[in-house]
């Protein structure tokens, strides 16, 4: 039996890693991000990997697996910037930066952890592309939803859209792990 909640954890701790070692390059540079910009580069990333799945080649000569963790960690992102804002300076540091990617990870795999259990570890059957698809559609959504304000009537808002886009991307590298293209 897999124990989804480790291997989530697995994924997240590579993740965060990369996180970590792009702070020390960059600093929170991401700040000045505006929460379209995030969805865009979230949408360059998923773009890519159904390029890849569809061609089968790569041109760069990077497979499709850094892609979905860009997609996690530009999801952080895009949920601190919803919560905080955006700045036109880098206003908070690389420790505060952690501790809130730390606690958008933990509310976004607690949804999981619901959805999975409603669902049955579903997830789990499908295909890796069906799971670009599925971000690829949230990213839609998105859009959409930024090109309204923010504003929805029935639909649930940007923030539960990026959580879905990371927990998507947690699942297809889980299932990476495991061996599965």
């Amino acid at each position: 039996m897999n124990d989804t909640s480790k291997q989530y954890d697995e994924v997240i701790a590579r993740c965060r890693d990369l996180f970590v070692k792009k702070m020390k390059d960059y600093g929170p540079s991401w700040r000045i991000l505006r929460p379209q910009s995030v969805t865009d580069q979230i949408f360059i990333k998923a773009k890519r990997i159904r390029t890849i799945e569809v061609n089968g080649v790569t041109k760069v000569g990077e497979d499709i697996w850094p892609e979905f963790v860009g997609i996690i960690n530009y999801g952080v992102m895009g949920l601190i910037q919803l919560e905080r804002g955006y700045s036109d300076t880098v206003d908070i540091s690389t420790e505060e930066a952690l501790t809130l990617y730390d606690a958008h990870i933990n509310a976004t795999k607690q949804l999981m952890l619901a959805k999975n259990a409603d669902y049955g570890e579903a997830w789990r059957d499908m295909r890796i592309s069906s799971y670009t698809d599925l971000i690829l559609s949230k990213i839609q959504r998105t859009k959409e939803i930024e090109n309204n304000n923010g504003n929805t009537l029935v639909s649930e808002g940007i923030d539960a859209n990026y959580q879905d886009m990371i927990n998507y991307s947690v699942f297809a590298l889980i299932k990476h792990d495991e061996g599965a293209e």
